[in-house]
């Protein structure tokens, strides 16, 4: 059972929160790159962490990230004017560049000096991978550029999609390190879609219930064995890496690309559930890339212009209870990214965990809240750097293979665990 105190500890992520803090160690995914996709393109509106903010590309395509209230009477510069090298407030024409720095007052004299008075909040915006990644702690702590295997191989190869999740990011992002969760809710998916079927491993998930569990810690965060029967006495492992804070990775499928997500806090009650697919040695096919923007996979349908999912809360996820009756989908919920949206958001926008009940299969879960209350813990008392800051703590992969009943999991697996350019995946 997890203590109130605790509990509270994990979720809140605003300004001088402990988790808060934490946070904004790390890069983090803001925008996808086709959001601001040329120079002087319309603003966007970004809120991270419980922060209002405004992203734009300037004259010289030079990428901003700042507060998105102008300093003067507090107008949401989204209804400002990109143009010549900054943004310009249409209210009574203060003009900020990307830094948010005050470019120009027209009612006040240049030689006044009062712009340089003047400054918004900004945070760096890096484009890497066709993500847009913002560093919003001290600049003298900022890490390197993040390096996640699917943002370093070519664009051909590599596919990312946002979504907004109502629910706080901790009871999403422990979804995705819950292996146990598979062998029933996509239960249904497994053999029909796209992106997952024909898979060998399909076999093991289905056929074994009863998977066994084994966590250890990596030097990013934890690496999450899943352990299933598989034949002559061997097992199925599906091994599942997460990297603090908020990256997971999902054991591959046979050839199908390899997926996973970030969870990143939009405020203590909604996040931004961000789904990459990636092939580390070949481009995704024609196929592979259309069934990910039609929502297969862990991808979403959204509804247009916006990022919520056309399946939502407020139409019961489109849910078929003929099709939950016949087995076509075990929750009666078509897709395998909003099926896991659809029960983390029934729990509530922050789950009450004084009330669980963790059982075995959980012991990912809980030893990630342990790292993660520790980082932040340790961060705040003792300005220990957390860990998944470093770019070799990033470099991981996921696996699924099978392995003798007498070998440890971690040992190996070792090989296939690290990112190496040309070298496929271990799936099964």
């Amino acid at each position: 059972m997890t203590k109130r105190e605790v509990n509270e500890l994990l979720t809140q992520t605003g300004p001088g929160t402990p988790m808060g803090d934490l946070f904004r160690r790390y890069w983090i995914p803001a925008l996808l790159a086709s959001e601001l996709p040329e120079p002087e393109c319309p603003p966007v509106r970004v809120k991270l962490l419980s922060e209002r903010m405004l992203a734009f590309r300037d004259s010289e395509n030079r990428l901003g990230l700042i507060d998105e209230f102008c300093a003067h009477r507090g107008v949401s510069l989204w209804f400002g004017r990109n143009e010549e090298k900054g943004l310009r407030c249409p209210y009574h024409g203060w003009k900020y560049d990307v830094n948010g720095n005050c470019m120009e007052v027209p009612s006040e004299p240049a030689e006044s000096g009062f712009c340089e008075k003047i400054k918004l909040k900004s945070y760096p915006l890096i484009e890497r991978g066709g993500v847009l990644w913002t560093y919003m702690g001290p600049p003298e702590e900022q890490p390197p550029f993040p390096e996640y295997e699917f943002a370093m191989v070519p664009p051909e190869q590599t596919y990312m999609s946002k979504r907004i999740q109502e629910c706080n990011w901790l009871q999403a992002m422990e979804g995705g390190i819950d292996s146990s969760h598979v062998s029933f809710l996509h239960s249904g998916a497994l053999n029909r879609d796209p992106l997952f079927k024909g898979a060998k491993g399909n076999q093991y998930n289905l056929s074994d219930y009863q998977v066994k569990f084994e966590v250890v810690e990596s030097d990013g965060g934890l690496l999450i064995g899943a352990r299933r029967n598989a034949e002559n006495g061997n097992y199925y492992w599906r091994i599942t890496q997460y990297v603090m804070p908020c990256f997971t990775m999902i054991p591959p499928r046979g050839d199908h690309p390899v997926h996973g997500h970030f969870w990143v806090p939009i405020d203590d009650e909604n996040c931004w559930a961000w789904s990459y697919d990636y092939h580390p040695v070949r481009a995704l096919t024609t196929e592979e890339r259309t069934a990910m923007e039609e929502g297969h996979g862990i991808h979403v349908k959204t509804i247009p212009g916006t990022f919520r999912p056309v399946q939502n809360k407020d139409n019961d996820y489109l849910m078929d209870r003929a099709a939950q009756k016949a087995g076509i989908h075990y929750s009666g919920i078509a897709g395998i990214g909003i099926q896991d949206a659809s029960l983390q958001e029934s729990m509530g926008p922050i789950v009450d965990r004084t009330k669980e009940n963790l059982v075995s299969t959980d012991n990912g879960i809980i030893m990630a809240r342990h790292r993660l209350r520790k980082a932040a813990l340790a961060l705040r008392d003792k300005h220990v750097q957390p860990p998944g800051r470093e770019v070799e703590q990033q470099r991981v992969r996921s696996a699924s293979l099978v392995l003798p009943p007498d070998a440890a999991f971690k040992d190996a697996a070792k090989e296939a665990l690290i990112a190496r350019e040309g070298v496929p995946q271990t799936s099964v």
